[in-house]
């Protein structure tokens, strides 16, 4: 097979079964690894069809700017599609993020920016803000803002949930996700309950973010809102992706056992997956009382490892946070 450019290697990423680390699980626990997609995460299928529509609807010029802020994953994929569409990228990021993302980023051509995590999203310094700022200020530009774009949520309807539910003969029963912006269990489950009503969605969340509270009350509990270490998944805002109508439960996982599960499924299962990978098993294990053995269970990891190596994948760095004697 020959592929024009690296964006058409985008999706139809694998099933793998999860095996020692889901023993205590009674159901059937599938993983979807989308490490397999060019830019090792799931956001290079959102990445693509936030490109591709803002082409359509004549938001983005040729030679145009494509910016974003992003926690990294977001920025890969939109750095490829730029790569094969001719664009340049200007990314925003935060402090916390690991040094292999910004590293990974500037290695294929884009401008980053890195802002501070503790400050207040409508702060002018934090990268919500100044990606903002700079989508206003720069001649053709596009500020893609994946947080409240809903072309993120459609990409997963039109390519994660169709995968899913071909891959398991229209089996599955509980979807287990980590949330951040929202689109991947938001587009993925729209389709699913679609096809099957009875599907339940399972959102995985970490403290210090507020969208377990916000799911269960409709209101921001800015007392649940402080700083946490986890990347990827949890907001302090409520993104525009998040359909919380269809999301069934959240559950929450902590910093320390989101990280342990990440380094189990590298040791025990060859799954060399990120950090919110663990945290999305964690979820997995917190509703096996809720399973039965018929059930099909499948947990959306959605990046790489080598994003983390310096963290998760760093004894000292895990001993530094009190993780691990």
């Amino acid at each position: 097979m020959i592929l024009n450019n690296i964006t058409e290697a985008i999706g139809n990423t694998p099933l793998v079964r999860l095996n020692k680390v889901a023993s205590s699980v009674p159901a059937t626990v599938l993983a979807k690894v989308e490490y397999f997609n060019p830019g090792n995460s799931i956001k290079d299928r959102i990445g693509l069809n936030m490109i591709l529509d803002a082409e359509k609807k004549g938001l983005l010029k040729p030679g145009g700017t494509i910016i974003e802020g992003t926690s990294g994953n977001t920025g890969m994929g939109l750095a490829l599609v730029a790569i094969a569409k001719g664009y340049k990228c200007i990314f925003t990021t935060t402090d916390k993020q690991s040094k292999e993302k910004v590293d990974i980023l500037r290695a294929v051509g884009a401008t980053v920016e890195v802002c501070p995590t503790n400050v207040a999203p409508e702060d002018p310094r934090s990268y919500y803000s100044r990606a903002k700022q700079l989508g206003e200020e720069i001649p053709n530009s596009l500020y893609v803002n994946q947080y409240y774009n809903l072309s993120n949520r459609e990409a997963h309807y039109l390519s994660t949930g169709p995968e899913i539910w071909e891959q398991t003969e229209g089996k599955i029963t509980h979807l287990v996700v980590g949330v951040g912006t929202g689109g991947t269990i938001s587009g993925t489950g729209r389709y699913l309950k679609e096809k099957n009503p009875d599907i339940k969605l399972i959102g995985v969340d970490t403290f210090g973010s507020t969208l377990k509270e916000y799911h269960e009350t409709g209101k921001i509990d800015h007392e649940a809102i402080y700083p946490y270490i986890t990347e990827g998944i949890g907001e302090d805002i409520i993104p525009d992706n998040i359909d919380f109508s269809i999301i069934d439960k959240f559950v929450k996982v902590t910093d320390k056992d989101g990280a342990l599960a990440t380094r189990e499924l590298a040791r025990e299962e060859g799954l060399f997956v990120g950090y919110s990978c663990g945290s999305a098993l964690c979820g997995v294990r917190q509703i096996k009382e809720e399973l039965k053995e018929e059930d099909v269970v499948v947990v959306i990891f959605h990046d790489h490892g080598s994003r983390y190596v310096g963290k998760v994948y760093n004894d000292d760095w895990l001993k530094e946070k009190g993780f691990i004697e």
